[in-house]
């Protein structure tokens, strides 16, 4: 024994070194010695080795540290069955304080303890719960339940069917408290467990609603309801009445508590299931509106926020409403709550008035939420609802916050209604509002600025002639606004929002202010000079200038104009923007006020703001200099030769595309006609072809691809501004294409601008134009034989008689050239109208279905999408074609028609919609195809429709749902081993099938996430995450997104999720790998730790032991910990991205 003690002692010395090595080597040597059964230690000992155990906590060296956790946790480890034990006996102490510290400290033990004790403990609570030796007890037992649920709701599901049933019948014990704690329960278990819930949800829900109105001891009958306001007016006559019913006293009462549980319980089970959305408008709705009537405040707060979640779990769908996809399903719940608009004002308004400020501001949150999510439904209710808000807004009593929460509900009122509705209630509504204005308390100011700015539109709207006197409340407005503009020493927010309120004051009654206009605007000229407040003024001055009252600008123009000019040379890029548009609107409103130095004083400015390295800032630039040319051409003279050398360079750049590229075309339409010497059609002609022109004879193309394409839609712009000279350049480009010399480059932007022209020109006059193109086919150039496809498919688009017959010929007649001349017809039947296409539909059919079968993938892919775009022209007759040909023997024909299908569906609506989502079924079928290609391009097709519109496949789900996740899988048989020289190399022939399905898994996410089995998906996330690099590198993704979405379910798989992620970050490539192997493996890291992050944001993951262990590990390794650092800093500096991804 002495040995022993002397050996520990030894080691426990070693452990106190300077030297972090024998730290570590003594604390794992000391380990292993406690280990073994033969050592058994004294107290001294023990207390010195705990001791020395809890300062190696706060060791400098993380691999140290890392050791004493793992030892602390597995000594403790060793003795939970032992603290079950101790733990177990004092639920039934006759303290009541004892028996709850027992509930708290098993609620920390059931997080950790293993699968066994954590089954001992579930069977001792359900046997104590069917035994039901006393109330007492059983009350304790069911907290306990309910506390464990809330701490470890994974490990609670598996014993619901059990719990339910004891739970429910309890509820109907008599005694409240024992109700109160049967609803705690049921909702941490809606929240915790809610796939194992599912089944019960309709008797939980039954229980809430039958308990929610649960009030033995007060009478809310009908007379009660009439006499509210004459009780209201004498002032404790509710509380007289109540006294003398009964003798009952009012602090024995505690049913108040099991209202109050069932509210939450029930908010509980509307914000976890969104796909019972119509049941709860049919039977939860109601009810929860007749207890608005609640008269215990505290109730009435949590049946508001049931309501409330009620109303947010319907608020999505008003984005769906607007989208292409409106399904008649979505609407349902909203006609359903328009219904019942009328009986919430109803319960509602008289609440209004009352004295307690809590109830009324449930009811205005209440108000707030219901306009949001149907936008005009209070429109008929206005009159009942405005006695309430001004008593609000009025009343000296309420708090602040309860006039900051009336004066938000108002601006959502008056946003959301037409302004009609408002007009007979200016005149009480107004002085409240403007003396919230003077309030001292700057949030109210600034939330009564909001609401004045509002008000301004309401009572003057500029976009419809109103017949509204405004005269006697202008006075009032702008006198109460000028006050907050003219101050210096107040809030920033105030400043802003009185300088936007001001501004809509000036822009929609601007002819009423008269004398007080100049002074008015002196000062937006001094906030124009001041840093903080230069950018609201900005955004304030574009209104002005664009209201239709043609305010005179004059006064602050001379000095206004050179401090806008200065701001386009800031580094602040959302002042650039809105100074761009202010000037824009000034150009195009005040142009006979303006000075040719002022003007000048803007133009020097520009060059600098026109680059590849923001396009939009770009474009706005762009689009000014059309305003100018067309509003102003006498200053284009002076447009130095730097501006046009920028805009050159933009064209040429390979990033151009999308608005700026339209901006640019614009703009050149628009300055070629104003004459401008130096600017005129051959100049500027020279100018976007030099590059090109200018290259090396034999060299290859010299720009990039895109502005060869940028170049082209600018030549086809000047041409149609400029008719006369466009059949000169359309010969001139033929030319270019016959001169043996021209190099691939000039022929490419030859065949690319007739493409161009062709498209919006009738080009038949050039009689050789067919002859060259064809000739082009057999061009040793790529580039040039795909924009000689281009142009006859955009030339064949401008002119269908003349030049479509032709090319069905040569498509039937060459089959050397027939990819090319089918990438022309994808073209034509793209690019031309419905109408135009009808009397050739037939021919062109006849010819795709030839094609259909042809063994080379790129000929089959562009031909299905010819037979998609087409079947748009005439969904009835041709969709049911493509469904016939589904049966054909060949499988290179079934892909071509389910690739066609996937080209029909689109973001937008199309009248093949309806037909489509008749026989997509079918379609969706060929999942099952024996053919793996068949079934690859069936999931892209799919993958499309979940994407694009999901409405075609969200009632079919659980029917393909199967067949999609039995793509997941691995399969044994496609994996092949392919000998290269002395090495083998595997190949995986299911790896583009099974990165397909994953895709659509992804996209199922964003779109179908209410009808998904989440558990079921994350089981076949969980495989994916060992799978391959590819696949990976997508669920890594998929759980990052699943991490916001759904954070309850993940956290209940968190355990077998960690694993994989914690084996990529910690692999190590081999020492001799090639680069790429090192490239591959850190981005499987950095997307490995990206969803690590995502998961570490869930709330309460911080208690599951597995991730506490690997975030310390991140933390103790230098690597991980830096990786993570880089990807927290990543996602802290791209905040608008981030939220961009997840829409």
């Amino acid at each position: 024994m002495t040995n022993v003690s002397y050996h520990i002692s030894n080691l426990l010395e070693k452990m106190t070194s300077t030297d972090k090595d024998f730290r570590f080597m003594a604390t794992n040597d000391l380990m292993m010695e406690l280990q073994k059964d033969s050592i058994k230690l004294d107290e001294d000992s023990e207390k010195k080795v705990v001791k020395m155990l809890l300062k190696l906590l706060e060791d400098k060296n993380g691999e140290v540290q890392n050791l004493a956790v793992k030892w602390l946790g597995g000594m403790l480890y060793t003795f939970h069955s032992s603290i079950l034990n101790c733990l177990l006996p004092q639920l039934r102490s006759p303290r009541l304080a004892v028996r709850k510290r027992a509930i708290i400290a098993l609620g920390y033990l059931v997080l950790t303890c293993n699968g066994n004790i954590f089954s001992e403990l579930m069977e001792h609570l359900l046997a104590e719960l069917k035994r039901n030796e006393s109330t007492s007890t059983t009350r304790t037992y069911i907290q306990c339940i309910a506390g464990i649920s809330r701490q470890a709701g994974h490990r609670t599901g598996e014993y619901l069917e059990k719990i339910i049933p004891l739970v429910v019948r309890y509820c109907n014990v008599e005694d409240d408290e024992l109700r109160e704690y049967c609803f705690q329960a049921f909702e941490s278990f809606v929240r915790r467990c809610p796939k194992e819930i599912g089944p019960h949800i309709p008797s939980v829900m039954g229980l809430c609603l039958k308990y929610i109105t649960y009030d033995p001891n007060y009478n809310y009958d009908n007379e009660e309801e009439e006499e509210e306001e004459e009780m209201m007016e004498t002032e404790n006559g509710e509380d007289e009445e109540q006294e003398s019913d009964d003798e009952y006293s009012d602090d024995d009462d505690i049913s108040w508590k099991v209202r109050r549980s069932a509210a939450k319980c029930l908010e509980a089970i509307v914000s976890t299931r969104h796909d019972l959305l119509q049941d709860f408008y049919k039977t939860l709705s109601p009810v929860l509106i007749g207890r608005f009537k609640e008269r215990e405040e505290n109730v009435k707060a949590d049946i508001f926020c049931a309501y409330i979640a009620l109303l947010k779990q319907t608020l999505p769908i008003q984005s769906w409403l607007h989208a292409s996809d409106a399904g008649g399903k979505e609407e349902i719940p909203l006609t359903m709550l328009q219904n019942q608009v009328p009986n919430i004002i109803k319960a509602l308004h008289k609440q209004l008035k009352e004295k307690s400020i809590k109830s009324r501001q449930g009811c205005f949150s209440l108000l707030t939420e219901l306009a949001n999510v149907l936008p005009g439904c209070l429109a008929d209710h206005i009159p009942a609802l405005m006695p309430g808000i001004i008593f609000s807004l009025a009343d000296k009593s309420s708090s602040s916050n309860m006039r900051i929460d009336t004066l938000s509900f108002l601006h959502v009122l008056l946003c959301n209604h037409q302004p009609e509705v408002f007009h007979p209630h200016i005149k009480a509504l107004l002085p409240p509002v403007v003396s919230c204005i003077g309030d001292p308390f700057y949030k109210i100011t600034s939330e009564a600025l909001l609401v004045t700015q509002q008000l301004v539109k309401v009572i003057r709207p500029l976009d419809k002639s109103c017949t509204f006197d405004v005269k006697p409340f202008v006075k009032d407005l702008f006198s109460g606004t000028l006050k907050r503009l003219k101050a210096a020493d107040i809030d920033q927010e105030v400043k802003e929002r009185a300088i936007s309120c001001m501004g809509q004051i000036v822009c929609n009654l601007g002819d009423h202010l008269s004398g007080d206009l100049p002074p008015t605007l002196k000062i937006f000229l001094e906030r124009l000079k001041n840093e903080i407040t230069r950018l609201t003024t900005v955004k304030a001055l574009t209104l002005i200038a664009s209201s239709p009252l043609k305010i005179d600008l004059r006064p602050i123009l001379g000095e206004g104009f050179p401090i806008l000019a200065s701001f386009l040379r800031k580094n602040q890029r959302a002042l650039k923007l809105s100074t761009l548009t202010a000037l824009d609107i000034l150009i195009k409103n005040y142009s006979d006020s303006l000075k040719p130095a002022m003007v000048e004083s803007v133009l020097t400015e520009l060059p600098a703001l026109i680059s590849e390295n923001d396009l939009h800032v770009s474009q706005v630039a762009i689009v000014f200099l059309t305003t100018l040319a067309k509003v102003y051409p006498s200053s284009l003279s002076k447009i130095s030769g730097s501006v046009l050398s920028e805009l050159f360079q933009l064209v040429h750049s390979p990033l151009l595309q999308g608005g700026a590229l339209n901006a640019i075309i614009d703009f050149f339409q628009a300055l070629v006609i104003t004459k401008t010497a130096n600017m005129g059609y051959a100049e500027l002609m020279k100018q976007l072809t030099s590059p090109i022109h200018s290259s090396p004879g034999g060299a290859s193309v010299t720009l990039h691809k895109q502005a060869y394409y940028s170049v082209a839609k600018c030549v086809a712009a000047l041409s149609s501004a400029c008719p006369k000279e466009a059949t000169r350049v359309a010969s001139q480009f033929i030319q270019d294409v016959k001169n043996p010399k021209s190099s691939a480059a000039v022929k490419m932007l030859a065949f690319l601008s007739l493409a161009e022209m062709g498209r919006t020109m009738n080009l038949s006059a050039q009689k050789e134009l067919k002859t060259v193109i064809l000739e082009a086919f057999a061009s040793p150039s790529e580039e040039v034989k795909s924009a000689a496809s281009y142009a006859l498919g955009n030339i064949s688009a401008g002119n269908l008689k003349e030049y479509l017959p032709f090319m069905l010929k040569e498509i039937g007649s060459q089959p050397k050239r027939q990819y090319l001349l089918l990438h022309s017809l994808k073209e034509v039947i793209s690019s031309s109208p419905a109408d135009g296409l009808k009397p050739y539909v037939e021919d062109i059919w006849a010819l795709l279905f030839n094609h259909c079968e042809c063994t080379e993938e790129g000929t089959r892919n562009v031909v299905a999408e010819c037979l998609g775009k087409l079947a748009l022209v005439n969904p009835s007759q041709l969709l049911p074609r493509l469904k016939k040909q589904l049966s054909s023997g060949s499988p290179h024909a079934r892909s071509t028609v389910v690739t066609a299908i996937k080209f029909t569906i689109s973001d937008q609506p199309q009248p093949i919609d309806v037909l489509l989502k008749g026989c997509i079924g079918d379609f969706l079928k060929t999942l099952q195809d024996p053919d793996l290609n068949v079934r690859r391009v069936a999931l892209a097709m799919f993958n499309s429709a979940a994407h694009n519109k999901p409405s075609l496949i969200r009632d079919m789900l659980n029917t393909i749902l199967p067949h999609l996740y039995n793509e997941t899988k691995i399969r044994r048989e496609l994996i092949r081993e392919v000998e290269m020289g002395p090495f083998k190399h595997t190949v995986d022939d299911g790896l583009d099938v099974r990165k397909a399905a994953f895709e659509c898994m992804y996209s199922l996410l964003e779109s179908c996430l209410d009808r998904l089995d989440i558990y079921e998906y994350l089981n076949h996330v969980e495989d994916g995450l060992k799978d391959h690099y590819d696949i990976r590198m997508l669920t890594f993704i998929m759980l990052a997104r699943l991490s916001t979405l759904c954070p309850n379910a993940v956290l209940q798989r968190l355990e077998r999720l960690i694993e994989p992620l914690r084996a990529t970050c910690s692999t190590k490539v081999k020492a001799g790998s090639v680069k790429q192997e090192f490239e591959k493996q850190d981005e499987l890291k950095r997307s490995a730790m990206r969803a690590v992050a995502a998961l570490l944001t869930i709330p309460e993951v911080e208690k599951s032991p597995v991730m506490a262990e690997f975030a310390s590990q991140i933390r103790a390794n230098p690597e991980m910990a830096s990786l993570y650092e880089s990807i927290q800093k990543d996602s802290a500096s791209l905040p608008t991205t981030e939220s961009m991804d997840m829409n």
